[in-house]
C-alpha cells in the first residue's frame, strides 16, 4: 500500500488539486471551520496528519499557530519542507503517532489519511491516535470521500458500473468494495458515524466539505469571478444541510474530545 501511494502522489499534485476551483471550495470550506474552531485560541498547537504538500499547515503556521505535520509520502514530505515554512515536518504514520504524548495538541486534523485506509480496523486505529495526541476537550476533524460520489462519477458517469457489479467492486446495494491496490475507499455516512462511536469521540458537525463542486468542475472553471464567489456563498450557506451530505465528494467530520 505504501509503495502504491508513493507511486500515485509522485505523479498526482495535491497542490494543484486544492488551487483549481472545485478543490478551491473544499480548501474554503474546511478553513472556514477550522478557524471557526481556534478562535480565541491564538497559542493553539496543531497536528495535521497525513499532511500532503502542507497546503492546509503551511497556511496554519503563517498565521502564527504551532504547526507540527505528519506525512507518509517522502516526494509530499519534500515539497511541505521546500515551503520553508515553520512547520515542523516528520515523515510518519497515522496509525502510529506514539512520538506524541498524550493530550498535546488543541487541534488535530486527519485530511488524508481515511481517503487510503481501506480497513474499517485501520481506521479506528488512526482516529484513536488522533484522539489520543488530541487535549481534553479539544477538536478533531476528519475527512472522508463519499460512496455515492464514487458510483454516480466511476459507475454511472464512466460507464463502468456494470464492472464493478459483475466483479465485486461494488455491493448489490452499490457500496463501493476497496482493496489495496484501489488506493481510495468510500464511506457512507453509518460507516462514519459507526467510526466515531467506536472511537468514542462527539461530533460536533458533519460538512459537505465541496458539497456538488466535483460534479460541476467544468462549470465552476466557466464562471466569472463574482458568479463563482456567489457559489462560494451558495456552498457555505448549505454545507451543514443533511440532505446534501451523503451526495457531497468529501465530507468533515468534526469531534470534540470529550
Amino acid at each position: 500500500m505504501t509503495i502504491e501511494l508513493e507511486k500515485h502522489y509522485n505523479k498526482f499534485c495535491e497542490d494543484k488539486r486544492l488551487t483549481r476551483r472545485h478543490g478551491q471550495v473544499e480548501y474554503i470550506t474546511s478553513m472556514k471551520y477550522i478557524h471557526e474552531y481556534l478562535k480565541d485560541m491564538p497559542n493553539a498547537k496543531i497536528l495535521d496528519v497525513g499532511a500532503g504538500t502542507g497546503r492546509y499547515s503551511v497556511q496554519l503556521a503563517n498565521e502564527g499557530f504551532d504547526v507540527t505535520a505528519i506525512e507518509l509520502v517522502r516526494y509530499n514530505l519534500g515539497i511541505l519542507k521546500s515551503k520553508k515554512s515553520t512547520v515542523k515536518a516528520i515523515q510518519g504514520t497515522a496509525l502510529d503517532l506514539s512520538r506524541f504524548t498524550d493530550n498535546t495538541f488543541d487541534m488535530t486534523l486527519v485530511f488524508g489519511p481515511m481517503y487510503h485506509l481501506y480497513k474499517h480496523e485501520d481506521k479506528v486505529k488512526a482516529l484513536r491516535e488522533a484522539k489520543r495526541v488530541t487535549k481534553v476537550g479539544g477538536t478533531i476533524l476528519v475527512a472522508y470521500i463519499m460512496n455515492e460520489y464514487s458510483v454516480i462519477t466511476h459507475g454511472f458517469k464512466g460507464d463502468n458500473i456494470k464492472e464493478c457489479l459483475e466483479s465485486g467492486k461494488l455491493t448489490k446495494d452499490f457500496h463501493v468494495v476497496s482493496e489495496p491496490e484501489d488506493l481510495y475507499d468510500y464511506v457512507r455516512i453509518e460507516d462514519i458515524n459507526k467510526l466515531d462511536e467506536e472511537v468514542g469521540l462527539q461530533r460536533i458537525k458533519l460538512i459537505a466539505a465541496d458539497g456538488p463542486a466535483n460534479y460541476m468542475r467544468s462549470v465552476l472553471n466557466g464562471m466569472d469571478e463574482e458568479t463563482f464567489n456567489l457559489f462560494i456563498q451558495y456552498h457555505l450557506t448549505t454545507c451543514e444541510r443533511p440532505e446534501l451530505l451523503g451526495a457531497s465528494s468529501h465530507t468533515l467530520d468534526i469531534l470534540r474530545k470529550e
